[in-house]
């Protein structure tokens, strides 16, 4: 994908999120979630990559609302988290959402601006409206290289999975290979790596620890 087409790709797609928290308001349908159950398995599983028990940083990639961070709250007693999102709307919400917690901010953005010890990415990779499944690719492993350059311990990231029931998969949805995206993984970033397709939705999660 070249950057003017990027560009245009991601506006389209920051105008569809914008039209689901329209609709749904701050919840799981909201950010194109089928609902809060299986968004909290989401995080169950992307957060399997925190193992440090003393203070650290996180970056959530494609926050939305800041579900996230109001997940991880009572789980971890000190952290700092950063929320970035392609969609205007999105970070309004979470702002006003998380407004009296120091330890949540949120900036647009498609990529991280700053290091941190974790990044999370959610859901980023499934919407691609009309693009090539070979332009969502390239766009898809850099956007890898952009979270792997900005995160110190380690990054978790979903994706829709290829092994999808075909009478299910839709046209304007990315889906890739997961034992690719493993090998992949492996080779350009680290040797410890975990896959993860074993919790019931029709995607898998990586996680890359370094």
């Amino acid at each position: 994908m070249s950057p003017s087409d990027s560009i245009s790709a991601l506006a389209d797609i920051a105008a569809y999120y914008a039209e689901k928290i329209e609709a749904h308001g701050e919840t799981a349908q909201g950010v194109d979630w089928n609902g809060a159950e299986s968004q909290s398995l989401r995080f169950e599983q992307l957060t399997k990559l925190i193992t440090r028990t003393s203070e650290f940083t996180i970056n959530d990639l494609g926050c939305g609302y800041g579900a996230l961070f109001d997940y991880l709250l009572p789980r971890y007693d000190r952290f700092q988290y950063r929320g970035y999102d392609i969609s205007t709307e999105m970070i309004s919400a979470a702002q006003k959402r998380h407004c009296k917690h120091g330890a949540a901010s949120y900036k647009i953005g498609a990529q991280p601006d700053g290091t941190a010890d974790y990044t999370v990415a959610s859901g980023i990779f499934n919407i691609r409206l009309d693009q090539s499944d070979e332009s969502w690719t390239r766009y898809f492993k850099t956007t890898l290289d952009a979270i792997n350059e900005t995160s110190t311990h380690g990054f978790a990231f979903n994706c829709l999975t290829s092994y999808s029931d075909k009478e299910r998969m839709r046209q304007y949805l990315y889906y890739s290979n997961p034992c690719e995206m493993f090998d992949f993984c492996k080779q350009r970033y680290s040797r410890n790596i975990a896959l993860l397709h074993d919790y019931g939705l029709y995607e898998y999660t990586i996680l890359v620890r370094k």
